[in-house]
């Protein structure tokens, strides 16, 4: 009787308490039952560290383990799963997480190790991922490049699993590139091989140029389904168009009415094709395979209209058959209508012994006004205020023609000691007609 007694007794024990080499979250919980080692745990503070590659890197401050009794049924868990039925001496471990638990803590451990290795991948070696290049109007693929930074995201996975524990131990993994095989790759060539086949037509006035891929990119890449584009190649091209077509900041060649040809020198008048807005123009027609586009909206100028004068003018090198001439020599200013001589009158420019000369070059003319009062200042400082009934200025610096009743002195030098702040002087009886014949962005050539 006593035998079976104490049989049971044993066998009590076996059932009820851990054998003496088993440990919970790293703690020894042998001889204890199911509730003595979840009291035990949670009595205890816990600091818990972080190995990675058998390496400390981090250390916590110490904090409440939080068991409760609401744990009691994974301690029984454990102690069934570890149980037999003689006393055993193996070594066991079991990790048991918390029902409650202080998500703060958990989260600050995450965030913790996070940093420490997000410090430590910075002096470490980034992987280089394969990838292809459109360049010289040949794909190529650039090889991957193998690195040492740990891939914190896996790490952290890790570090997940094991948040029970004291000591956690991570196993170094490393960011891996893209290789030359991959399918984001293979993507790539083919996206970049249909982009290097495209053609298309640049019409800049008359002129059509045909333009290939390699003529408007460098070198391109496709990454994130999108292309990346170096234009420098472009923007060659466009300066060659410009130094070919372009009008703005050049020398006119120009056949006066006297029938000489000289040279004027550039003034606002005039267009140029903006790199800017170029590039924008046909990148985007490149990108969604247009086969032509016109210039006209790329160009731009100085003065009061930016946005470019002349660009649909092509004779008379570039300044057409509408036009005025003014000569400083002969004080003289001719108007010409679609080729036919409209105004032919005297005026006075620029007072020359102040430096008030009428500016030479190639303007246009801004905008017309009647009935106004142009004011300003004199040489010697003094302020001015002049009633005029035809208004049309060409510089933004006030230069004009207009009307001027207050002159008495008409003569061809009055210009010399005698003439302007700038503008051009007309009588009050020929003024009418010259204005009645002018229009909004005509060019004003003087010399």
């Amino acid at each position: 009787m006593l035998a079976l007694i104490c049989g049971g007794y044993f066998i009590y024990q076996q059932q009820t308490h851990f054998n003496k080499n088993v440990q919970i979250n790293g703690v020894n919980v042998g001889g204890l039952t199911a509730k003595e080692a979840e009291e035990k745990l949670a009595a205890l503070k816990v600091t818990k560290k972080v190995y990675l590659d058998n390496k400390l890197i981090y250390t916590s401050q110490p904090a409440d383990s939080e068991f409760t009794s609401k744990d009691i049924s994974k301690f029984e868990a454990a102690l069934k799963k570890q149980a037999t039925i003689f006393p055993s001496s193996k070594k066991q471990s079991f990790t048991i997480t918390p029902t409650t638990s202080n998500g703060k803590s958990t989260a600050s451990l995450a965030t913790n190790v996070k940093n420490v290795l997000t410090e430590a991948n910075k002096t470490r070696t980034a992987a280089v991922d394969a990838y292809a290049i459109l360049k010289n109007g040949k794909v190529s693929v650039v090889s991957a490049k193998k690195g040492d930074q740990y891939d914190v995201s896996v790490l952290l996975k890790q570090l997940a699993k094991q948040e029970g524990q004291e000591k956690i131990y991570l196993k170094a993994k490393y960011i891996q590139p893209v290789s030359a095989d991959s399918t984001e790759v293979k993507t790539e060539v083919t996206k970049l091989k249909e982009l290097a086949k495209r053609k298309l037509t640049y019409t800049v006035q008359t002129t059509k140029y045909e333009l290939s891929a390699s003529d408007l990119v460098t070198s391109a890449r496709y990454q994130n389904g999108k292309y990346e584009l170096d234009t420098t190649a472009l923007k060659n091209k466009i300066a060659e168009i410009n130094q070919s077509q372009s009008t703005l900041n050049k020398s006119f060649t120009f056949k006066t009415t006297e029938g000489n040809e000289i040279q004027v020198q550039g003034g606002t008048y005039g267009w140029a094709i903006s790199t800017t807005k170029a590039e924008k123009t046909l990148t985007n027609a490149l990108l969604n395979n247009k086969t032509s586009v016109d210039a006209k909206s790329d160009v731009y100028g100085e003065g009061y209209n930016t946005g470019g004068i002349g660009y649909d003018v092509t004779t008379n090198n570039g300044i057409g058959t509408t036009y005025v001439e003014v000569s400083i020599q002969k004080q003289h200013l001719w108007a010409y209508k679609n080729g036919q001589l409209v105004a032919s009158i005297d005026v006075v420019t620029g007072k020359h012994s102040t430096n008030n000369d009428t500016p030479t070059g190639v303007y246009y003319i801004m905008y017309l006004q009647t009935n106004t009062t142009l004011t300003g200042s004199k040489a010697d400082g003094s302020s001015y205020a002049s009633a005029v009934k035809y208004w049309a200025p060409f510089t933004l610096d006030g230069c004009g023609f207009h009307d001027a009743d207050w002159r008495t002195n008409w003569s061809s030098t009055a210009y010399l000691d005698d003439g302007s702040l700038g503008c051009v002087n007309m009588k009050p009886s020929e003024a009418e007609n010259v204005y009645n014949n002018l229009s909004q962005n005509e060019p004003v050539v003087i010399y």
